[in-house]
């Protein structure tokens, strides 16, 4: 099966939910889109596809999402997608692509929802908490 994810190799959550596509048997096409941002299309796309909002795509921890004033209830959805363009640090993540759907993996578990049931046993998280019993089957 074909994945694609928009990691950050800095986050946890994007380094666990790398490692739970890998634990399906599937190596994903890894996308560092800090240094190379989704285009505009791709962005909507994932988006929509994902079943959110653009203002649920932006990241407010950690970036200049304040500062920028992007908390402005008035702004529209173009000026937002523009700020995440223009500074990608405001793309949430990991958003994780397959044949299967999108998804804004957060909590990290949540791509379960988009990977076949190929898991090779057992899979917890950095932190230790389990996500997947000795047979593969999802605990969360």
């Amino acid at each position: 099966m074909k994945a694609t994810i928009y990691h950050n190799p800095d986050c946890g959550t994007s380094r666990n939910t790398l490692a739970m596509i890998r634990n399906a048997g599937i190596e994903p096409t890894v996308i560092e889109y800090l240094q190379t941002p989704p285009s505009r299309a791709e962005l909507v796309r994932m988006i929509v596809d994902a079943g959110l909002t653009v203002r649920q795509a932006i990241r407010e921890k950690d970036t200049p999402y304040a500062a920028l004033g992007l908390d402005d209830p008035t702004l529209t959805d173009d000026q937002l997608l523009d700020a995440m363009l223009k500074d990608p640090i405001l793309i949430n993540r990991p958003f994780v692509v397959t044949p299967l759907g999108a998804r804004l993996a957060r909590p990290s578990e949540v791509v379960l929802d988009i990977l076949p049931s190929t898991h090779k046993g057992a899979f917890a998280k950095e932190d230790g908490e389990q996500v997947l019993d000795a047979e593969g089957k999802r605990l969360v």
